[in-house]
């Protein structure tokens, strides 16, 4: 019973402190007015959480934090970082600081989603996929709640943020006061900075790697850009529905998506649900440039979209618990995060770019090379577990 309770805990965690994430994106148009941000300022608005993410993510990785600090520790530091962060931002009047402050939100979310994979790894010596599931749908829902915080409410933009900062101070307060690791836990003997140089020398976690990679090319841009997608294809109108429809998309689909991969992996494998994820996201991303001016269609290829675009991404980190060494999962957890997320910065950039261009019914095929590649690699990783 306990483990089930810690799993709860943990993501509940997730879901209050990952709020920090999409803060200011989600009102990112307040924000530009507010500030005189230019175009190109207001897409960094998300971008540098990645770049930060990265940043923290391979400070942690090189200097093994995850493994040699307890994780629950940890999670309430970084939170509380976070949460100073973004309410920093909320009481600015200086347009410099904006980005700066959204740089630091990205480090200090570092320290809270590998570490809370961790803690769920050690509760869940098997079963993973189901419980690292939940973990992810947990990521899926606070990453999508300033969607609907903006939507449902007539907060401005500045209370948006605090109401963020608010719920991740009290994430770092569970997470400080109940949650704990479990008996799996086994923290590094011996700091060892080279263990990510040694992780992807062998050939199956390189392997579950590229196709996380794969995974992250698509997965934030979609995020990110959901909004203006929806407002770009008329399927919804207001504010209310573009931040209810996102959250719906992002949040709810994208839990059901994590737990139905999670439940297939624990008994298909994880190599075969991660590719088949994969190559239904890519179809969906297709299909929806077809269907762009159907509302209903639209909106339920969105919906399959939501759902299969991260229900493969806690089998990676499944899967890489499973073949890394076991003192430094934490270690290769956040590096893989970490890289992962500095491949996102480069699709969340390009989006916009190019949909200037083409326009975004065009331009969302882009985000299909991703998972097409990651695809491929869980295939070959499928192939040599058989072998």
């Amino acid at each position: 019973m306990a483990h089930r309770w810690q799993l709860g805990l943990v993501a509940l965690v997730q879901v209050l402190v990952l709020a920090l994430w999409f803060s200011a994106s989600a009102v990112a148009p307040a924000l530009r007015a507010d500030f005189a941000l230019t175009g190109t300022q207001a897409v960094w608005l998300t971008a540098t959480v990645q770049v930060g993410f990265a940043v923290g993510a391979v400070v942690s990785a090189l200097a093994n934090l995850a493994d040699r600090i307890p994780p629950n520790v940890l999670i309430t530091l970084s939170a509380l970082l976070g949460a100073a962060a973004t309410a920093t931002l909320a009481l600015a009047h200086a347009a410099s600081a904006v980005l700066a402050l959204r740089l630091l939100t990205g480090i200090s979310l570092a320290g809270v989603y590998p570490p809370g994979m961790k803690i769920v790894v050690s509760w869940f010596p098997n079963a993973r996929g189901v419980a690292l599931g939940l973990l992810v749908g947990a990521l899926s829902v606070g990453s999508a709640a300033p969607q609907l915080i903006n939507g449902l409410t007539t907060l401005p933009w500045r209370g948006v943020l605090l109401a963020a900062a608010l719920l991740a101070v009290v994430g770092a307060a569970i997470s400080l006061l109940l949650v704990r690791s479990g008996p799996a836990m086994k923290p590094a003997r011996v700091p060892d900075p080279r263990y990510v140089v040694r992780m992807f020398h062998d050939r199956r976690q390189r392997l579950v790697n590229l196709g996380y990679f794969g995974h992250m090319w698509e997965l934030y841009a979609l995020w990110s850009w959901l909004p203006t997608y929806l407002v770009a294809s008329h399927a919804v109108q207001g504010r209310l529905g573009v931040g209810v429809a996102a959250f719906l998309v992002a949040g709810v689909c994208g839990l059901v998506g994590c737990l139905a991969g999670g439940y297939w992996a624990d008994r298909h494998g994880r190599a075969y649900v991660a590719m088949l994820a994969m190559l239904l996201s890519a179809a969906s991303g297709l299909l929806s440039t077809l269907v762009f001016d159907v509302p209903v269609l639209f909106l339920i290829v969105l919906a399959v979209w939501g759902a299969t675009v991260i229900a493969d991404s806690a089998q990676f980190s499944a899967a890489l618990t499973e073949v890394a060494d076991q003192e430094y999962v934490g270690t290769a957890l956040t590096a893989q995060t970490a890289i992962g997320f500095l491949v996102s910065v480069l699709t969340i950039q390009a989006l916009p770019v190019l949909a200037d261009q083409v326009g975004w019914r065009l331009a969302v095929p882009l985000l299909a090379i991703g998972p097409l590649f990651g695809a491929a690699a869980m295939a070959r990783l499928r192939s040599l577990v058989r072998a």
